[in-house]
């Protein structure tokens, strides 16, 4: 290696320094898509909540964001997955998955079934099948996407929607 790129390598470090505590987002998802009908009743055994979807795209800032300054945090990860089976959908993608009802599908064609708009979009499945919470877009930060999952764990969504939820932990700072 030349001196340059040595000294540009040292820069980039310095800069950069990697996050203390910080996770691999990766690690954040479950590893196999494919029945959707099956992790249900999975995390019904296991005792959680239900299934985290985050609808996504290669290319998305927002995406790329949520997974570099959110999703990589240990905090946030041992959270969720605590409480929720955790999995990435492409929303362009071919890849083939049964969704909740049982019926065989493609990633793309599952996220237009559920009217999946924009990305990054988090969905909330309950462990008897049905949406209970939807954020679409980035969170502000770590623990605003906190607040998603305590609004189910809390069984807020019976009561409130999620945007009262959290205009309600916005005030109460």
């Amino acid at each position: 290696m030349t001196f340059l790129r040595i000294s540009l390598m040292l820069l980039a470090l310095a800069c950069f320094p990697p996050v203390a505590g910080a996770a691999d987002a990766e690690k954040f998802f479950d590893a196999n898509l494919g029945d959707f009908s099956i992790e249900l009743k999975a995390a019904q055994k296991a005792s959680k909540q239900g299934v985290l979807l985050m609808f996504e795209a290669e290319g998305c800032p927002y995406c790329r964001r949520m997974r570099q300054q959110v999703l990589n945090r240990d905090d946030v990860q041992a959270y969720f997955r605590k409480h929720f089976a955790i999995f990435s959908v492409d929303t362009f993608g071919n890849q083939p998955l049964v969704d909740f009802a049982g019926r065989e599908t493609i990633e793309k064609d599952y996220a237009r079934s559920l009217n999946i708009r924009g990305t990054p979009t988090f969905l909330v499945v309950g462990i008897d099948g049905r949406e209970l919470a939807r954020f679409t877009g980035a969170t502000k930060d770590a623990e605003e996407f906190m607040q998603l999952g305590r609004y189910v764990v809390a069984g807020q969504y019976k009561s409130m929607s999620l945007e009262q939820y959290l205009a309600a932990a916005k005030s109460a700072k």
